[in-house]
């Protein structure tokens, strides 16, 4: 399975939500930042993930950008899952939302989207999330795969 994790992070919360995700896949997976992800990073996978802190309801600028970046079409035939990071208790955002709605406009068949819980603005994240996020993954990866 070739897969990526793509995600922003402005406290570190989401960046290790995206590294466990990408090691519950397997080795040969990297989480790698919406800053240093490339257009060629995404042509032939399986499984696109992307993930990003919530700020003020919505994605980081950064991730929408990256988003926004992708061409109508240019996902088509790629599984993928979004998720954000977000405190409780939560009041309306739909930054996961955003992130599922422009994934579909790549062409990307959307499977699941979570959510993942930090303490404070900061964090840290909340107990068992880093477990929570690899039984997502495992979950994500026998969708795809079948194993």
């Amino acid at each position: 399975m070739k897969a990526l994790v793509v995600y922003d992070t402005n406290h570190g919360n989401t960046q290790e939500i995206a590294e466990e995700i990408a090691h519950a896949l397997g080795s040969s997976v990297s989480a790698v930042s919406v800053e240093k992800v490339k257009q060629n990073h995404l042509s032939g996978l399986d499984l696109f993930i992307v993930g990003s802190p919530v700020i003020g309801s919505q994605p980081t600028e950064k991730m929408v950008k990256f988003l926004d970046g992708l061409s109508k079409g240019q996902l088509k035939g790629t599984g993928a899952a979004a998720f954000d990071t977000r405190m409780k208790p939560f009041f309306f955002t739909n930054a996961i939302n955003k992130i599922e709605t422009k994934l579909k406009n790549a062409g990307a068949d959307v499977l699941e989207k979570e959510k993942f819980w930090v303490k404070g603005a900061e964090g840290p994240l909340l107990k068992d999330e880093l477990e929570r996020a690899k039984k997502w993954a495992g979950g994500l990866r026998i969708k795809i795969s079948g194993d």
